[in-house]
């Protein structure tokens, strides 16, 4: 086994269609429990905060620790100072916003933070194409390539971001995976259960070979890619250059 592992949720851990333990997901945090190897569950979710979501996972028989779960709630205060912003996502994610102090606005917002929502219309692309042309910040809560919901997929965070970054060339950031923040954050996190551990002892187990994987490699992080997500086969791998290609690919962790 490797020294430490990043290990993703939605499509490695559980299941995108019934929510349910992933084949050897319970097993292989017990493991890493027992063996007391270094291990962080990083996942883009943002649709309940960080310590319902931690608890969600935990009631599922999850035995992920208090200290080892990273998402974009934890780091969003440190990339997004502003208080005035527009937001789009659904109704629980504006809520954790306000929650979290944020004032939300329709007009001459300080950002504009984008997450996943699986019914974006042509309306919705607009206003965040108009509100890109003003001098706010655009910032997406991850670079998801792709959303896998009820067997479909949908695009990705990332993939809107890009989206308004060509047709507007207005630059952005992310909060959560892919983000050189987000990673660093995690090897801080890793580090307080063993200060000798660096990007290269660790392996990352993610679904989602182009959000996750390929941001991660160019740390040195070992990457990991399984079948049980977004992607069933090893096609999409033929579409990535030599040096962004996993290390190794498995049908499920």
């Amino acid at each position: 086994m490797s020294r430490a592992y990043f290990i993703d949720v939605q499509g490695t851990l559980i299941d995108d269609r019934d929510k349910k333990p992933i084949r050897g997901a319970v097993e292989f945090i017990n493991r890493l429990n027992i063996k007391n190897i270094p291990y962080l569950v990083i996942t883009n979710n943002t649709k309940k905060r960080s310590r319902d979501f931690l608890t969600f996972l935990q009631n599922l028989g999850l035995n992920i620790k208090e200290n080892c779960y990273l998402d974009p709630f934890s780091v969003l205060k440190e990339v997004v100072q502003e208080k005035k912003i527009s937001v789009f996502g659904d109704d629980n994610f504006k809520k954790n916003l306000k929650e979290l102090g944020y004032q939300i606005v329709n007009k001459n917002p300080e950002a504009i933070i984008i997450t996943l929502k699986k019914d974006y219309t042509n309306e919705d692309y607009a206003s965040m194409i108009e509100l890109s042309l003003t001098d706010a910040k655009l910032i997406g809560m991850h670079g998801t390539s792709i959303y896998a919901k009820e067997g479909r997929s949908y695009p990705g965070v990332g993939a809107i971001l890009a989206m308004i970054n060509y047709a507007t060339k207005k630059e952005y950031q992310i909060v959560g995976k892919p983000s050189d923040n987000f990673y660093n954050k995690g090897l801080e996190m890793i580090k307080k259960i063993d200060k000798t551990i660096e990007f290269k002892d660790i392996e990352i187990i993610s679904d989602d070979v182009i959000g996750d994987l390929v941001g991660a490699k160019k740390f040195g992080i070992k990457t990991s890619f399984v079948l049980s997500g977004k992607y069933r086969d090893r096609k999409i791998i033929e579409k990535l250059k030599e040096s962004e290609k996993p290390n190794s690919v498995y049908r499920d962790i």
